[in-house]
């Protein structure tokens, strides 16, 4: 197995701090910095990448992610192929059917269907090709290469969709070893049914990280977004029985235009019960001390969650940021036998 690998996920509210937390991100050794596409509740996402890009040299950089629904295939096309010239070929595509992004504005995220037509229509796109939409043939210009594209995955459907046409999967139903193995499952289900092989899927787990000085603190700071996973995760697949009921109070009640939001939050107090805050933090984030999350990354790791890619969703990201790059992530790599150097890239290039 190989040793853990870490990506980040900002969700950017201020934009002239953008620069300095891209730059941060990179030296800290994350592999990848997807930024927030949700229009109500952050900054724009792309205006936000393509200032990381003019301040990071390596560091990949793409939307986490993206969706059909608010922005249209073609115009997203043109942006990430925009991006990726800028960056210097460092641009990934994340896409997925929408959540704060649709809901706030009172639409629906895109069906099945409809995410694996523009997965397909955004590969041919950022190739340099023609896509027939809507009886139109339509184009971009500029395009140097096809992007590799990463779908966000909640429910075997997804999981399953990502393995036929992606070039990676965000993961986002769980982190418990249950869960990773039914995902991997899925996954090579899918890549299996398109003649693809299972290991060249790039998946990343999405996991709600915070680093504090109790684990207390990590998981009250973080409380809203633990929520945010468990709505949105428990639309594609089912909560467990005891927690039936708190799952449903949680659909109730959950505002999007507070997706974003901590502890403090409406949808924070959606999880005061004890217990369920307690399931959403073991199933969906790595939280506490810096003991806590070498401890919890060691059994994602061993679960076969080796890829993480983490929401620095916190109150104050720059502190995760440095918290994680010097007191947990060196940890997590000499436990695994590797000094903290960044490994050789196994990403996909763009071609199948």
């Amino acid at each position: 197995m190989t040793a853990p690998r870490f990506a980040l996920v900002l969700l950017v509210d201020d934009i002239g701090a953008c620069p300095a937390l891209a730059a941060l991100a990179e030296r800290a050794g994350f592999e990848m910095l997807g930024i927030v596409d949700s229009q109500s509740v952050s900054a724009d996402a792309y205006v936000a990448l393509a200032v990381a890009a003019q301040h990071t040299a390596r560091i990949r950089l793409g939307p986490a992610v993206t969706n059909p629904i608010t922005r249209h295939p073609v115009v997203t096309a043109n942006a990430m192929a925009t991006l990726d010239r800028l960056s210097g070929g460092r641009a990934f595509m994340g896409l997925g059917a929408g959540d704060s992004a649709v809901f706030t504005l009172g639409l629906r995220p895109a069906r099945l269907a409809e995410l694996e037509r523009t997965a397909l229509e955004l590969q041919t796109l950022t190739a340099g090709r023609r896509v027939v939409r809507d009886g139109r043939p339509v184009q971009i210009t500029g395009a140097t290469r096809r992007i590799p594209l990463y779908l966000a995955a909640d429910g075997p459907r997804a999981h399953q969709l990502a393995g036929r046409v992606a070039d990676g999967a965000f993961i986002g139903s769980g982190l418990t070893a249950p869960d990773v193995a039914t995902s991997r499952a899925e996954i090579a289900a899918g890549a299996r049914a398109a003649d693809r092989a299972p290991e060249a899927i790039d998946t990343w787990w999405l996991v709600k990280a915070n680093v504090a000085d109790s684990r207390d603190t990590a998981i009250e700071e973080i409380k809203g977004t633990l929520v945010s996973s468990g709505n949105r995760v428990f639309r594609a697949i089912a909560p467990p029985d005891a927690l039936h009921a708190a799952v449903e109070a949680i659909h109730r009640g959950y505002d999007p235009l507070a997706h974003a939001a901590l502890a403090a939050a409406a949808n924070g107090r959606l999880s005061d019960r004890a217990e369920v805050t307690s399931y959403l933090a073991e199933r969906f984030a790595i939280a506490g001390t810096p003991d806590d999350c070498v401890a919890q990354v060691e059994r994602a790791w061993q679960a076969g969650a080796d890829q993480l890619l983490l929401t620095a969703i916190t109150p104050d990201p720059r502190r995760f940021i440095e918290r994680w790059s010097t007191e947990v992530m060196p940890r997590c790599l000499a436990a695994a036998g590797r000094t903290m150097v960044t490994s050789p890239s196994t990403t996909p290039t763009g071609g199948r």
